[in-house]
């Protein structure tokens, strides 16, 4: 993840007129939001997270122009925070993930497949999460590469692992596979939403391997029922 420096007017006339031009992020099956995952709702997981215990020593921001506002959250059995979601297309190199597709592209990610590789942005939904700083610690409360993350937004509920890191003060993004299953924008560049996406990390999961999603899938569910009852 990278820090997005295009001028806030800029990116907000291309939201403008990507949804003049289409009556939502893409059309076709190509782009229909996946099927619902696991067995746990929406509703149900975002009533468990209507208050914040605060968890991080400052907040962030969503974006280099946006003041910090967004606090990291405790809960039993997880961490969570409300934020936008930025595209993030770093890893392996695709059609859809390259130099020509996204300005601030990078071929790897902080995590890696189990065979090495990096992860692969437009297949696998994962979540970045902010570099180690004076802020918060990741890794100090129990989150790791691979951990399982309910992403929710618009009623639907997407389970991602953790996949990469970003910048020490910005928060809030997810690889293009998440903004694709989410029904937002998955375009790198002008894509993404500006709020409305909850992410809730389970404490001390992991995904093995890191790139199978029925895992992620079949763990998160798990969790999330988990969550629910102990919260």
């Amino acid at each position: 993840m990278r820090p997005r420096t295009l001028p806030l007017a800029a990116a907000a006339c291309a939201a403008l007129l990507a949804t003049a031009a289409l009556p939502s992020y893409a059309s076709g099956p190509a782009g229909a939001p996946s099927p619902k995952e696991g067995s746990v709702g929406a509703a149900e997981l975002l009533a468990k997270v209507t208050s914040c215990s605060q968890l991080s020593n400052g907040k962030y921001r969503t974006d280099e122009e946006t003041s910090a506002t967004i606090p990291v959250c405790g809960k039993n059995g997880a961490v969570f925070w409300k934020a936008d979601m930025d595209v993030d297309c770093d890893g392996q190199r695709t059609s859809k993930c390259n130099e020509n597709t996204d300005p601030w592209y990078q071929d790897d990610t902080a995590f890696h497949q189990s065979n090495g590789k990096p992860l692969r942005a437009d297949s696998l939904p994962y979540v970045v999460v902010p570099s180690v700083s004076g802020i918060w610690n990741y890794s100090g409360a129990g989150i790791k590469g691979g951990g399982v993350v309910a992403v929710i937004y618009n009623n639907k509920v997407e389970y991602a692992v953790v996949g990469d890191t970003g910048p020490t003060k910005i928060i809030g993004e997810a690889s293009y596979a998440t903004a694709q299953a989410l029904g937002i924008d998955p375009d790198p560049e002008s894509g993404g939403t500006d709020s409305g996406v909850t992410y809730i990390l389970f404490k001390n999961s992991q995904v093995s391997p890191i790139e199978s999603h029925s895992a992620a899938v079949s763990l998160g569910d798990r969790l999330a029922r988990q969550f629910i009852r102990a919260n």
